[in-house]
C-alpha cells in the first residue's frame, strides 16, 4: 500500500504529517511511501531527505491523492475549514484518510468525505489507554501547545518570570495561573515553573492535584464541587452555567492577583465555557497577559478573538490560534511518530486488515462504505442507524 503526503494546505500551516526519519519503519513494514515537492519545508525538512530515506517525490497535490490508497494529512478537510474542501473531488473510492478530522465539527464535512467512498481515521478520537499512548497525536499536539503558550505569555509580559537578585535590588518572580490541567496545562506549568515563574493551577478535577503538586505547581482549591468531573476518558466534562458562574466568582481573586493566565478548557463539539469575564479582566493588573488556548472554540475569556492579541483594560488577551503550528519541527517529528504508529496498527504488513474488535480501531474510525459509522458521532449529531446495521 502507498501512503501519500500531501502538503498541508490550510493557510499559515507549517507542519507536516511525515517526517524523514518515519519513513524507513513504514518501508520496512511493506509500505511505499509517496510526499509532495515541498510539502516539509516549512517544518525545516527538505525533500532530499526524505528521498535519502526512501520516500518518492511527487510533483503535485493531485498526483499524491491519485497514488496514494492512505492519505495522511495534518489537518484533513473537517479540521480544516479554508481550503479542506478542495481535497473532496481528490479522493477516490476506496482510500484511507488519516488526520485530524473535528468529527464533532460540522456533519456536512463528514458526510462529503463518506460520500466518496473513503475510510476516514479522525486521530483526535484516539483512546486514552495504555497501548494507545504511542499514537495519541491530539496529546503531542497539546504539549507543544503548552509549551509555546508560556512563551508566548513571556515574550508579551513586562516583566521577568524568574526572581532575580540584583545589584539594583531584588526583582519578585513573576505569578502565572493555569486554568485547566490536562496535557496542554501541565505542560504549561512545567515550562513556566523552568522559567522560574510562581505557578498556581485550576481544575475541576480534583485528580489532577497531585500532578499539579508534582511539577511544582500551587492547586488552586475552591469551594465548588464539579458534577461527575471527568468522563470514562479522563477529559474533563462540561458542567451546567450554575456551576460555571460560581467558579467565576471564586475564580475573579486568584485571576486579579496573577500576571499572567493561561486558559485551556475545551469540550469537543461545543463551544469554550467562559471562566473570565470582562470583570475579572479588569480587576488584572496594567500590563498582565491572557493566553486563551480555547480561542478556537470561542475562547475561554470573554474578551478573546480568536486569532488576534488585543488590549483591553490594558490588560493583552492574546488569542492566537493552531499554535501547534509554531514550532514545526518538533510538532511534525511527533506528530509523525504518532501516526507512523497508528497505521503499523490499522494496517498488518502494510495491508488492509481492519479489526472493529479492536477499540483503538473502531473508536477512530468515522467513515466507511459511503456512511458514517462511528457510534459517538451519529449520536451526537442525532443520525439514523445506518443502513447496513438497520438490514442485519
Amino acid at each position: 500500500m502507498i501512503v501519500g503526503i500531501p502538503k498541508e494546505s490550510f493557510p499559515g500551516e507549517r507542519r507536516v504529517a511525515m517526517v524523514p526519519s518515519v519513513v524507513p519503519s513504514l518501508t520496512k513494514a511493506g509500505f511505499d511511501v509517496a510526499i509532495e515537492a515541498g510539502a516539509g519545508v516549512s517544518a525545516g525538512y527538505l525533500d532530499q531527505g526524505y528521498a535519502d530515506k526512501g520516500a518518492r517525490i511527487l510533483g503535485s497535490r493531485a498526483e499524491v491523492f491519485k497514488t496514494a490508497d492512505i492519505v495522511v494529512q495534518v489537518l484533513c478537510y473537517g479540521s480544516n475549514d479554508r481550503t479542506g474542501k478542495d481535497d473532496v473531488p481528490l479522493y477516490r473510492q476506496g482510500q484511507f484518510l488519516v488526520g485530524f478530522l473535528r468529527p464533532l465539527g460540522a456533519v456536512e464535512t463528514l458526510k462529503d468525505i463518506a460520500s466518496k467512498g473513503v475510510s476516514a481515521f479522525s486521530v483526535e478520537l484516539m483512546p486514552r489507554i495504555t497501548r494507545a499512548q504511542s499514537m495519541d497525536a491530539l496529546s503531542a499536539m497539546a504539549t507543544i501547545s503548552g509549551y509555546k503558550s508560556v512563551l508566548l505569555a513571556a515574550d508579551t509580559l513586562p516583566r521577568l518570570c524568574p526572581m532575580l537578585t540584583t545589584a539594583a535590588g531584588t526583582i519578585t518572580p513573576s505569578r502565572i495561573l493555569v486554568i485547566g490541567a490536562g496535557v496542554a496545562g501541565l505542560q504549561a506549568i512545567a515550562t513556566a515553573r523552568r522559567l522560574g515563574a510562581v505557578v498556581s493551577a485550576y481544575d475541576v478535577r480534583p485528580a489532577v492535584k497531585e500532578q499539579v503538586q508534582s511539577l511544582g505547581g500551587r492547586f488552586v482549591e475552591l469551594p465548588i464541587e464539579a458534577k461527575d468531573a471527568q468522563d470514562a476518558r479522563g477529559y474533563a466534562t462540561a458542567q451546567d452555567e450554575t456551576f460555571y458562574r460560581r467558579q467565576r466568582e471564586l475564580l475573579g481573586r486568584v485571576v486579579a492577583e496573577s500576571d499572567v493566565v493561561i486558559t485551556t478548557a475545551v469540550v469537543p463539539g461545543k463551544a469554550a465555557p467562559i471562566l473570565v469575564t470582562e470583570d475579572m479582566v479588569k480587576g488584572m493588573a496594567p500590563g498582565s497577559v491572557i493566553v486563551d488556548l480555547a480561542a478556537e472554540r470561542g475562547g475561554n475569556c470573554e474578551l478573546t478573538e480568536a486569532g488576534a492579541t488585543v488590549v483591553k483594560h490594558n490588560v493583552t488577551i492574546v488569542g492566537q490560534v493552531n499554535l501547534a503550528s509554531a514550532v514545526p519541527y518538533h510538532a511534525s517529528q511527533m506528530y509523525a511518530k504518532n501516526v507512523a504508529t497508528f497505521l503499523l496498527h490499522l494496517f498488518k504488513g502494510g495491508k488492509p486488515e481492519l479489526n472493529l474488535d479492536d477499540e483503538i480501531t473502531r473508536e477512530t474510525l468515522i467513515t466507511r462504505g459511503g456512511e458514517i459509522v462511528h457510534g459517538r458521532v451519529r449520536e451526537f449529531f442525532s443520525l439514523p442507524t445506518p443502513v447496513a446495521q438497520a438490514q442485519a
